[in-house]
């Protein structure tokens, strides 16, 4: 079955009607636009109702519309004529271009103006009088005219309708790139509270559980002084950390952040806790100074390795390497590994990942898992996280 011919909208039949109605009233008062035709008054009430039922086709069916509004105009022109009829024309033409396709919007308009050309010429070679001129004027500004109209109004229309996709899609690539800044800056938070805190909390629960688990006040004793001088200390970690959130300058990375510098009290804080952990600065005392995020990430790095250290690693020595190369530096940190049952230590498995994160955003490589030590008697394994951070030469320069 042939699909339904399509309902004209609400103002088609509003101007069909108005229109309908205004040629009556015209042709019932006598006010014809030609005299001397062809054919009598009453046949300009033929063109008149076609036209009328042509306007309900305006929008849905445009182009049908001025096929056959043409013809009916051109009847007109033998009879006394309507000027509604006319009216109604230019009507039909500006919504074959405003509503058609983009080829016949194209297309009518230079139609239009040929033939305007063309009625102007040619009235003017067979009048031989200047009234020929008007009569191409008249010519032009019913076919010419409503369609140079249409044109303006479609290319407004297309400009707005293209606008406002623009700024559709704009504000969808803005909320696109706001969920990306807020996930983003959620995972900096994670590995930022990950770090300062997890290093302190995870020796206070080894600690407490030797001191729950040993009954000798001398063990207890030291460990509970563990356990209060990281909780002091992970207290300020949080605070700092609250500090940041809580700043409104805009300043994502707190002035203060952790360099290699630090590194010294950093282990420190590991042997106090109980591990046997020893650095080999392999870096040149007088080199350049690194980039603030390679020292932080190099920083985190270690102090996330120690954590790990301490709650999954054999009794045995910890080795911390820092290598300086022209355009890179390499952190190394070793430690124990016999497959132990399990860690001293709950922790959330975050660890990995975030010192993983941290390396992939400055573009280096991460590398750990286990592998025998040539060190150690009988082949013994070790744990190895590897890391290779980048560092720009122009970079240094500009930090010195």
């Amino acid at each position: 079955m042939p699909p339904p011919l399509p309902r004209p909208q609400r103002i088609d039949v509003q101007i069909a009607v108005v229109s309908l109605a205004s040629g009556l009233a015209l042709w019932a008062l006598g006010l014809h636009m030609q005299t001397d035709r062809l054919l009598g008054a009453a046949w300009a009430l033929l063109p008149l109702f076609a036209l009328a039922a042509l306007e309900l086709l305006r929008s849905t069916m445009p182009q049908t519309a001025l096929a056959l509004a043409t013809c009916a105009l051109v009847f007109d022109q033998f009879t006394s004529g309507n000027l509604a009829s006319v009216m109604m024309f230019t009507d039909i033409m500006y919504a074959a271009v405003v509503y058609g396709t983009p080829a016949a919007a194209r297309r009518i308009p230079l139609t239009t103006g040929a033939i305007t050309v063309a009625v102007t010429l040619g009235l003017l070679a067979w009048w031989r009088e200047p009234e020929a001129v008007l009569a191409g004027v008249l010519t032009g500004i019913v076919s010419f005219g409503p369609a140079a109209t249409g044109v303006l109004v479609r290319n407004h229309r297309e400009a707005a309708a293209a606008a406002k996709l623009r700024a559709e899609q704009t504000a969808l690539l803005a909320e696109m790139d706001r969920a990306q800044a807020v996930t983003a800056e959620r995972a900096r938070m994670a590995r930022e509270l990950h770090d300062m805190v997890a290093n302190h909390l995870s020796a206070i629960a080894i600690h407490s559980t030797a001191a729950l688990s040993l009954d000798d006040p001398a063990t207890s004793k030291d460990a509970l002084a563990v356990i209060r001088e990281n909780s002091v200390q992970g207290l300020a970690e949080m605070r700092r950390l609250i500090g940041i959130l809580r700043d409104d300058s805009g300043d994502l990375e707190p002035a203060a952040s952790p360099t290699l510098d630090g590194l010294a009290a950093l282990l420190d804080t590991a042997r106090t806790n109980g591990l046997d952990v020893t650095l080999d600065d392999a870096r040149a005392a007088d080199g350049p100074k690194l980039p603030a995020p390679v020292e932080l990430a190099a920083y985190r790095i270690v102090q996330e390795s120690l954590t790990n250290a301490l709650k999954h690693a054999s009794p045995g020595r910890v080795t911390v390497t820092l290598t300086q190369e022209p355009r890179a530096l390499r952190v190394r940190v070793t430690s124990p590994y016999d497959d132990p049952a399990g860690p001293r230590a709950p922790g959330s498995g975050a660890g990995l990942v975030g010192m993983r994160e941290r390396t992939e955003l400055l573009g280096g490589t991460f590398e750990s898992g286990p592998e025998t030590s040539p060190q150690s008697e009988g082949g013994g394994k070790v744990w190895t996280v590897s890391v290779t951070l980048p560092v720009d030469p122009a970079d240094e320069g500009a930090k010195e």
